[in-house]
């Protein structure tokens, strides 16, 4: 608690927003609560709000605004570049520190003048490291050397990249030029000297896929058909869902090969795209600027549209109560209705079917405790592969406990104990190896 008149030992900067001509400001408060590092906290709410002051002004004619939608990506640059403003600003002074039994206060200033000196110094060095860079990659280029020449324009990029919003002039051999829009132009230029061509372009996949032929490849090439070697690119699902290899590096040819390991989705059509891996072609950039700018390359993409097939099962089981062959197959049934709602179709006929699903268990009869009957459960269940009788697949069920007022309700309870089992980590596993 404050002691009376505790307001009155405030100094002057709490009991109004201070401002210096020529200084940014910032107050920053913490409470006292024990949660945390209240000096920190303090520290860095002030530097947040002297931050928020400085103003993030973006040139008419910077490469900014020639992106489309640019007033929505204005506003995430200029967010970006204030949050990370706060992180790198330096020299800035404590004015003055005040504190009572519950919370802290803390302010801070910076010069204006000294905080724009120090931006124009580490500007002007930045130009001439993206120039040096930008240079480099016009020579690659020149030589044919275009991959070369883009992962230069893409570390010039990365020099200059707090920069976007404005309008940097450099004059290279006698001609005056727009630094920044020059090295997005010659990003932008090389990706779309590249042709992405698929094969085949659409196929039909069992989702079993050990039962389809998968063998898709992609080959980059330039405008006049020569292979492009070396070049990073990405496969994702478009459409659907499974698993498919991520991450690709074309051989001499300009070919890589997609790996499809998994089709989880039941969408009947699905799509795989690949297009340029721009992350890895320009050295895993990790900076926020650098993400939000990716988003705007316009890269060239393949697709491979899939047909997916239900795997098709037959069914056979035994299930028993002591011995005795039970009129509902609950441990069958429910596998049927779980399969069936995770994309497969079931046959009677073995001949047209992809997987054999086989079930067997029994019940055999335990101790009586007091008024208690207890029965013990056990079963196996198998899938294999219909054309060549491959073991895929093969689960038991033991020590599966029921308990009941005689052994008939008993028995009862311990199948739908296995049902619980079978409906858990059982299901996951099995259609973890049919699907794979």
């Amino acid at each position: 608690m404050q002691t009376p008149g505790a307001d009155a030992l405030k100094p002057a900067w709490l009991q109004g927003q201070p401002y210096q001509a020529g200084y940014y400001t910032g107050i920053g408060h913490s409470r006292k609560d024990g949660a945390n590092n209240y000096v920190q906290m303090a520290k860095k709410r002030a530097l947040d709000d002297l931050v928020s002051q400085i103003k993030v002004t973006v040139a008419s004619t910077s490469v900014l605004s020639t992106f489309e939608n640019n007033q929505k990506f204005r506003e995430e640059y200029e967010q970006i570049v204030k949050t990370t403003a706060a992180d790198e600003i330096e020299e800035f002074e404590l004015v003055g520190a005040w504190e009572d039994v519950n919370s802290y206060w803390v302010y801070y200033r910076l010069s204006i003048a000294r905080y724009q000196q120090i931006k124009e110094e580490q500007k002007r060095n930045a130009t001439i490291l993206a120039t040096d860079f930008f240079l480099k990659g016009k020579a690659a280029e020149e030589e044919g050397q275009l991959l070369e020449g883009i992962g230069y324009y893409f570390q010039a990029f990365r020099s200059i990249e707090k920069y976007l919003g404005e309008a940097i002039r450099v004059t290279l051999h006698d001609r005056e030029i727009l630094l920044v829009n020059e090295i997005y132009a010659s990003i932008q230029r090389i990706l779309q000297e590249i042709r992405l061509e698929i094969s085949p372009a659409q196929l039909t996949v069992n989702r079993r896929l050990a039962q389809s032929q998968t063998d898709v490849t992609v080959r980059a090439v330039y405008r006049d058909n020569t292979p492009v070697k070396g070049l990073p690119l990405k496969a994702v699902f478009e459409k659907g869902g499974g698993i498919v290899f991520p991450e690709y590096i074309t051989n001499e040819a300009g070919e890589a090969r997609v790996l499809i390991t998994r089709i989880d989705a039941m969408d009947s059509e699905q799509r795989i795209g690949v297009t340029i891996d721009v992350d890895r072609l320009s050295a895993g950039s990790t900076s926020p600027v650098y993400a939000l700018v990716a988003t705007t390359l316009r890269l060239p993409r393949a697709h491979v549209l899939m047909k997916i097939q239900r795997p098709v099962v037959y069914l056979t089981s035994l299930e028993q109560s002591f011995g005795s062959t039970n009129d509902q197959e609950q441990i069958a049934n429910r596998l049927k209705s779980l399969l069936v709602s995770n994309g497969f179709e079931f046959t009677h006929n073995k001949g047209v079917a992809d997987l054999w699903l086989d079930v067997h268990a029994d019940s055999r009869k335990g101790s009586v405790s007091g008024s208690i009957y207890i029965t013990h459960l056990s079963g196996v269940i198998r899938v294999m592969a219909v054309n060549d009788g491959t073991e895929i697949y093969t689960t038991t069920l033991d020590g599966v406990k029921g308990y009941g007022l005689d052994y008939t309700r008993s028995s009862a309870d311990a199948y739908n104990k296995a049902l619980e089992v079978v409906e858990g980590e059982r299901l996951k596993e099995m259609l973890s190896a049919v699907l794979q």
